[in-house]
């Protein structure tokens, strides 16, 4: 791993392709999982606040789960995370054009929202893992996000190009612009990584 102010990066981060391939996997992560998306502690605040918003496009079975649930709950591990629809898909999940994609962002694209979408699911496949002191970041493995690596692969994108936008959403500029720095360096072998 490597170091960047109060972060430990996984080296998956700078080797591994991936580009989201909505064509082939149709959002299927808005379904599929043990539980609903990982909040953190602020966001379930910006969800309500921007209810009103996020509530037009929402499916009706979605909006009775958040009515009965509330805007996150806890999961089994004591985990914050969405409401899920009959124990399967996220709360906020809707389907277009034979895809799933997230209701909270599109009422922030429709200009009715002020909260794009949970982090969690804004840095998939980066997982964070909290610790006193230090978070760590790692490449989550996920079968159905097969056809992302493959089409990265194609493309050539490397996670963390990849993941840009969400990288400095979380940690700003000045952090992701070391991020790029640390790949140039193991890019150019100046920063081995180790074999596993």
């Amino acid at each position: 791993m490597i170091q960047i102010e109060d972060a430990l990066v996984s080296f998956d981060i700078f080797e591994k392709k991936f580009c989201c391939d909505l064509t082939r996997c149709k959002g299927v992560c808005c379904i599929e999982g043990d539980s609903g998306a990982p909040l953190d502690v602020e966001e379930p605040k910006r969800i309500a606040e921007n209810y009103e918003g996020i509530q037009l496009y929402m499916k009706p079975a979605g909006v009775e789960a958040v009515a009965s649930q509330g805007f996150s709950i806890m999961d089994r591990d004591g985990d914050l995370v969405t409401p899920l629809i009959d124990n399967r898909e996220c709360a906020y999940a809707i389907e277009e054009d034979g895809m799933c994609w997230c209701a909270i962002e599109k009422a922030w694209k429709e200009g009715k929202s002020t909260f794009r979408k949970p982090l969690s699911c804004f840095l998939y496949p980066i997982r964070i893992t909290r610790y006193e002191g230090f978070e760590a970041l790692n490449y989550n493995r996920w079968e159905i996000c097969s056809c992302a690596c493959k089409l990265g692969e194609q493309k050539g994108i490397p996670l963390y190009l990849f993941l840009k936008e969400a990288l400095i959403t979380k940690y700003g500029v000045e952090w992701y612009e070391q991020l790029e720095y640390a790949a140039h360096e193991i890019e150019q072998g100046h920063i081995e990584i180790p074999p596993r």
